[in-house]
């Protein structure tokens, strides 16, 4: 029993520290924040991160009849976040937590969903930070998001502004849902970490 709680200690270790590592070695480096673009922004609750992107070019899938409330779906901003579908969908509430749940996720061993909710444009400041993309870099990141959706059943979400979509991909402690917004914002050309497991290694950058 020691050995085994001393191996999952160092594995704990390990990983933390390839998460820093990750993090800390960023790409797109030289880019330059622009004057002017489309504002999105990204959302931290201290364990999953959100993009939150002006819900115009996402009107044709994430559509108010999906919604509980369908009057939610006029918000002029969505907050999309990826991850495990089981854990997803059990987990409305931190008080909901449940180990082996969280242990299916960490290897990998169901399947994924994309959590869609219809919401104000937020305000900037703490857990929430803001950025300019060029048009260019904002059809990267919609396109990273887009082909994030797979076809499937719509799943009624935690309250009357939120949904799930049925989602492409493979959830693990590889590849987080933080990883998921790190690799979109990559993608659009925004400074960040070459791996992001954990969602400081997200805002480190931003």
């Amino acid at each position: 029993m020691g050995r085994l709680a001393g191996a999952l200690i160092l594995l704990v270790v390990v990983y933390l520290a390839a998460a820093g590592l990750g993090a800390g070695l960023a790409v797109n480096g030289g880019r330059a924040p622009p004057a002017e673009g489309v504002r999105i922004y990204v959302a931290d609750n201290g364990v999953h991160t959100d993009l939150i992107l002006p819900a115009a070019a996402f009107r044709d899938f994430a559509r108010p009849e999906h919604l509980a409330d369908p009057r939610y779906g006029a918000e002029p901003y969505l907050a999309f976040g990826w991850g495990d579908r089981d854990f997803y969908l059990h987990t409305a509430t931190w008080g909901d937590v449940n180990p082996w749940r969280v242990a299916k996720a960490m290897v990998g061993a169901g399947s994924t969903v994309l959590h869609v909710a219809h919401i104000p444009e937020p305000r900037a400041g703490g857990s929430v930070r803001t950025l300019l993309l060029r048009p260019e870099e904002y059809r990267r990141l919609v396109e990273h998001v887009r082909t994030t959706v797979a076809a499937g059943p719509v799943v009624r979400g935690y309250g009357g502004r939120d949904a799930f979509y049925t989602a492409k991909g493979g959830y693990s402690a590889i590849r987080t849902c933080n990883e998921w917004t790190g690799r979109g914002l990559r993608k659009a050309g925004v400074r960040m970490g070459i791996w992001t497991p954990l969602p400081w290694g997200v805002m480190l950058w931003l």
